[in-house]
C-alpha cells in the first residue's frame, strides 16, 4: 500500500489535506494518467471525485456554496487553487526554518 497526501491551504479555508492510501498497482495507475493528461494528482483525483459526485444533489449544494465563498476571496480557477497552495506551503516552510 502507499499512502497519497494532497495539501492545500488550511488557513483560508479554501480546501482541507486529505490522505488516501491505494494499492500500488492503483497508485502506478493514477500515476500513468495524470502524466498522460499533464495533471497532478491532485488535480485528477478532484476530476474523479467531481464526476462520481456529480449526480448527488447534496454535492452539488456543497460545491454551489464553496464556489461563492471562493469567488467573494477572489478565486476564480483551479490555477488560483495551486498558487495560494504553493504560497501556503512556501510561506509553512520559512515559518518552519525560523
Amino acid at each position: 500500500m502507499q499512502c497519497l497526501s494532497v495539501f492545500y491551504n488550511d488557513r483560508m479555508r479554501i480546501a482541507k489535506t486529505v490522505s488516501i492510501t491505494l494499492p500500488p498497482d492503483l497508485h502506478v495507475k493514477a500515476q500513468e494518467v495524470a502524466e498522460r493528461e499533464h495533471r497532478t494528482l491532485s488535480e485528477l483525483f478532484r476530476e474523479a471525485l467531481r464526476r462520481y459526485m456529480a449526480t448527488d444533489p447534496e454535492w452539488d449544494a456543497l460545491l454551489r456554496r464553496t464556489r461563492a465563498t471562493g469567488k467573494a476571496l477572489g478565486i476564480d480557477s483551479e490555477a488560483d487553487v495551486e498558487r495560494l497552495s504553493d504560497e501556503f506551503r512556501q510561506e509553512r516552510r520559512r515559518s518552519m526554518a525560523r
